[in-house]
């Protein structure tokens, strides 16, 4: 059986105002929806997509049970716990995604 994992994530918009805490077990492919803007809400109306922070669990419950400890947090934190980990989101973000084309591209020549 194949493991899968869960992240949990802070997105945040360009001058860093608004933060946003989601779960999902995709983050490739989420982070890549938070920027194309392709679901309509929250980080669409407030064009959040920058990566700023993320982190990894074995179980979903894990993940969802950690959101809601971010989320209670204080915004100060939130911003120390970004901070810490990604001093330039937007580059990260971008590495992340063209890691992932990387890989799909070396999948589609195999």
């Amino acid at each position: 059986m194949e493991d899968k994992l869960y992240f949990v994530y802070i997105l945040t918009n360009t001058n860093n105002r608004v933060l946003y805490i989601g779960v999902t077990n995709n983050i490739v492919r989420r982070i890549w929806e938070h920027r194309e803007k392709l679901i309509d809400g929250f980080t669409k109306k407030y064009n959040l997509n920058k990566l700023v922070y993320y982190e990894m669990c074995e179980e979903a419950y894990n993940a969802i049970s950690r959101e809601k400890q971010l989320k209670a947090g204080s915004r100060k934190k939130k911003l120390n716990l970004s901070t810490r980990l990604f001093q330039n989101g937007t580059t990260y973000t971008r590495r992340l995604l063209r890691s992932s084309e990387d890989s799909l591209a070396m999948t589609d020549n195999l």
